[in-house]
């Protein structure tokens, strides 16, 4: 038996997300997706069943296994949006090569990988941030809030520079929120998230014919015309890219990919850097004429370490905002517990705070976030913190009791939380059950839904 060359897309994208073989009968032979794990997970639910049967999305005239039985030739590239039959909806990259056995074609099999949605979003589909959603009271975002409502109107590119999960993205949908473009079209583009092979055909299009399986297809660009046009981490584009963007930029035209004619567009065009732009020209990774185009106006937000006062802020924001989606009614966070998110250097951020305060939801007990309801590694953190000596800040000193109540409520939580039975438990502490039982009636403790079932 004999496969078409698959090295071409192994080589190309370095993984394989989905695999589908289908017979001359349209049949489906074989199935199978990559978990997060990165292992192949059979899907034999549609084994024997006709392909388009179970993708109704295809037919005869977009089926790229269609395409290979009637030419006998692989077709490549070929980005199509599937409904799984759970309903999940799947967005790919997929090459389909020719089956063969003594010569004769028996079928086809499909090598696919995953695209991120692209974030495309628009004002009238689903609304963007303004500035008055930028919490904070802090001086540098503050100073941050003006300057963007100052340059909203006008069209100059824009560069926004900060660590993953400090809110780029909220200042740059307020950018457009203000700008005179708002009715427009707003479109995002993370270009770390897409294989590089990619990138210029998703950015400015395709004519039909260009390559086996092309389209006329639109581009970002095109799609993102008089509104503006937002791509993330643009230093993860090859140099060669690059130089395409700067000229798109320049000259607001654009050849598509295959094409014959420029395009012409109006767009604004904003990105955004995770590392220092004079770090990444120096090693490389970013031109630096592309850099002084891109960032005519630039914003340095400050990691969420360097604005503490901002955390309480962001904190009351979040369990609002998670009463509404979870139905519940948490007042507020508890002194203990609020010291060690304070004493947190956030490496993940803003981004970070929010998973956390999430995370506290899908745990705690009536209205108030204790230090039990936070994920372990914070946990771990604070005590190792305060046991040597790091925590000794007298204002946050209270009675000895009620500190004393709370450093034991967590240590019996997390040894339920390990324990199969109250006596297990006890085993692991070293005390009686009796006594053990006491501990958790005072302390108001529902240990049957914490021991592992």
């Amino acid at each position: 038996m004999k496969i078409g060359n698959l090295d071409q897309f192994t080589n190309l994208y370095g993984r394989i997300d989905a695999i589908l073989i289908v017979n001359k009968d349209n049949v489906i032979e074989y199935s199978a997706m990559v978990t997060e794990d990165r292992e192949y997970l059979r899907t034999d639910d549609i084994l024997g069943k006709k392909l388009f049967e179970v993708y109704p999305e295809l037919n005869e005239e977009n089926s790229t296994h269609a395409k290979v039985m009637s030419t006998g030739r692989p077709v490549l590239n070929q980005k199509q949006t599937l409904t799984e039959p759970s309903g999940r909806c799947r967005t790919s990259i997929t090459s389909t090569f020719p089956i063969e056995n003594n010569g004769e074609l028996i079928g086809s099999i499909d090598l696919s990988i995953d695209l991120p949605q692209q974030g495309i979003r628009t004002i009238g589909s689903q609304k963007l941030f303004c500035a008055d959603d930028i919490i904070t009271g802090c001086d540098s975002m503050e100073k941050i809030k003006e300057k963007l409502q100052k340059i909203a109107q006008n069209d100059s590119p824009v560069m926004v520079i900060g660590e993953s999960g400090v809110g780029k993205e909220l200042i740059i949908e307020a950018l457009h929120t203000h700008s005179r473009r708002c009715q427009r079209p707003f479109i995002s583009l993370n270009c770390a998230a897409v294989p590089d092979a990619l990138i210029e055909s998703t950015l400015f299009g395709t004519v039909k014919g260009s390559f086996t399986g092309s389209e006329n297809k639109k581009g970002l660009f095109e799609l993102a015309n008089k509104g503006t046009l937002f791509l993330d981490e643009i230093n993860s584009m090859s140099m060669e890219l690059q130089a395409k963007l700067l000229k798109a930029v320049e000259e607001q035209q654009y050849m598509k990919v295959g094409g014959e004619e420029y395009v012409t567009v109006d767009v604004r065009l904003v990105s955004a850097m995770n590392i220092d732009p004079q770090k990444a020209i120096d090693s490389g990774k970013l031109r630096s004429d592309l850099f002084y185009r891109l960032s005519v106006v630039q914003f340095n937000v400050p990691p969420l370490r360097k604005r503490k006062e901002d955390i309480p802020l962001l904190i009351c924001h979040f369990i609002k905002m998670y009463n509404e989606k979870m139905n519940k009614h948490v007042t507020h966070v508890n002194d203990f517990a609020m010291k060690t998110l304070q004493d947190h250097s956030w490496p993940g951020n803003v981004r970070e705070l929010r998973n956390v305060i999430e995370s506290a939801f899908n745990l705690v007990d009536g209205t108030v976030i204790r230090m039990t309801d936070l994920p372990d590694y914070l946990i771990s953190k604070s005590y190792s913190n305060y046991l040597m000596g790091t925590n000794e800040d007298q204002e946050t000193f209270r009675p000895l009791s009620e500190m004393m109540d709370e450093y034991e409520r967590t240590i019996l939580i997390r040894a339920l939380k390990a324990s199969t039975s109250l006596n297990n438990t006890a085993a692991k502490l070293q005390i009686t059950r009796q006594a053990l039982k006491y501990k958790i009636e005072k302390l108001q403790i529902d240990y049957q839904s914490l021991l592992v079932k």
